[in-house]
């Protein structure tokens, strides 16, 4: 096994560091030359039924675990809460989980304890979907193309009217998203409010953590499996949420998907692998050996074109992981992605798992979450760019995944131009421009970044 062999490497402590705010990797792995075997070998991990889990199912069965000396079990979970909470009391030893779900635990939103991500583990791999009734209300709005199919990106300008009506009606517009600090709630909020829908504030200073204070839209929280049936039963009229949930909707004739996560911000970074900071600590080679697998198996769903994908699929399909039909998940997963029914169209980026540095865990993708939860109230008051940066560096940590990363190229299976430049890398992508709405992102600037929304608060501005 590849465990057994030393990987020789010269690490020092300087570089192993989350160098915003000095937090170090001080275990043993810091000073070896050698990384040692894995302090603990039986692992318990947690998921929740999407697409996006995949590292994770391809690890364990490619034997990537096995490689690093890891024998793991891996187990869905009910629902974002209560992976969460596994984490944090110790039942799971890591979990895929929401980018914002380590970022709001460390910084004491809700359930407090410090959560960090070593490995992102994808990019897009969302959709935005509607009821039949909505998007037929929604299509006299929407431009045609030449072969009469709708102009994508579909943008939340065509539900406007919508939702005024309602409004108009006296009836609320109810919308879903899976968790508060779900990138599904924040992109969902992005799309509304760059239509000019107010999706609603949250005030937790004040007791309101139901987010629908001012809102034209009223999100609240449903399990991603349950998105469909929900839709179908007219309790929520459209809901954002992870694949194959999407296109499940289609599958069955009950809603249609208007637009993905990849027209609304190209690229965007999802989920994350979470482990405390205590167990990072206490197991130092355990976390870069769980790491390495992770990496290698994002590097195989992407590798050769996607030509793994197919496989992948099947894998998903299985009931102890995603449990959807394989024609389902092969929708959105295969490079393609359909809209209304029969309306297939090719978005090959989808779901990224590997390339354009999608497992590295960028401390700007961390701030762009923490704009988004002050924009909304979550963050009730003004934090300087520094106290961002800061809070950044604490739950996202490069240092570890770097020490993985070099430790594969090393025992040369990995190219290292399939990795950043590790010499000149700082955490920060270069400005974003690929929104939806043609605002620039800039991760060392946040709160420039938060006062340039018509819709939000700003610099000053307390609910």
């Amino acid at each position: 096994m590849n465990w057994l062999k030393p990987f020789k490497r010269a690490l020092s402590a300087t570089v192993i560091s989350a160098t915003c705010v000095g937090v170090s990797f001080t275990a043993s792995v810091v000073q070896a030359e050698e990384l040692g075997y894995p302090e603990k070998e039986e692992l318990r991990f947690g998921f929740i039924k999407l697409t996006d889990m995949a590292p994770i199912a391809i690890a364990y069965e490619k034997g990537y675990f096995e490689d690093e000396g890891l024998y793991v079990t891996i187990e869905a979970q009910a629902n974002w809460k209560v992976l969460l909470d596994g984490v944090i009391d110790g039942r799971l030893d890591g979990a895929h989980m929401l980018a914002g779900q380590p970022i709001a635990a460390t910084m004491g939103f809700g359930t407090e304890a410090h959560i960090i991500t070593p490995f992102s583990m994808d990019l897009n791999g969302n959709g935005i979907t509607v009821s039949n009734d909505i998007w037929e209300q929604m299509k006299p709005n929407i431009p045609k193309m030449d072969d009469g199919r709708p102009v994508h990106p579909i943008k939340a300008d065509a539900l406007k009217p919508v939702v005024e009506k309602y409004k108009s009606d006296g009836k609320p517009f109810n919308m879903g998203m899976v968790f508060p600090v779900s990138t599904h709630n924040y992109e969902l909020r992005y799309w509304l409010a760059a239509g000019g829908i107010h999706p609603g504030y949250y005030a937790p200073h004040k007791g309101d953590t139901s987010g629908q204070i001012d809102a034209d839209a009223l999100l609240s929280v449903t399990p991603p499996p349950q998105m469909p049936a929900t839709l179908e039963a007219g309790t929520i009229y459209g809901y954002c949420v992870g694949e194959p949930w999407n296109q499940q909707a289609v599958f069955k004739g009950i809603g249609v998907p208007v637009v993905t996560d990849y027209e609304i911000w190209k690229d965007n970074p999802e989920k994350v692998f979470g482990i405390t900071a205590e167990f990072a600590k206490k197991y130092p080679n355990t976390t870069v050996r769980l790491t390495r697998a992770l990496i290698r198996a994002a590097k195989w769903l992407d590798e050769n074109n996607n030509s793994n994908r197919p496989e992948a699929v099947k894998i998903l399909s299985q009931s102890n992981y995603v449990g959807a039909d394989y024609d389902v998940i092969a929708n959105s997963m295969t490079g393609t992605f359909e809209y209304e029914k029969g309306d297939k169209r090719e978005v090959p980026d989808f779901n990224v798992f590997f390339r354009y540095n999608a497992t590295y865990p960028y401390y700007s993708d961390a701030i762009w979450y923490l704009t988004q939860m002050r924009r909304w109230g979550q963050i009730s008051d003004d934090k300087s760019d520094e106290w961002y940066k800061e809070l950044a560096a604490k739950v996202y940590r490069p240092d570890i995944y770097k020490a993985a990363a070099e430790s594969l190229v090393d025992e040369g299976l990995i190219k290292a131009e399939e990795f950043p430049d590790f010499a000149t890398e700082d955490g920060f992508r270069d400005p974003q421009t690929h929104f939806i709405d043609g605002i620039v992102y800039d991760g060392t600037k946040p709160n420039e970044y938060i006062n340039k929304f018509a819709i939000g608060l700003k610099s000053g501005d307390k609910i």
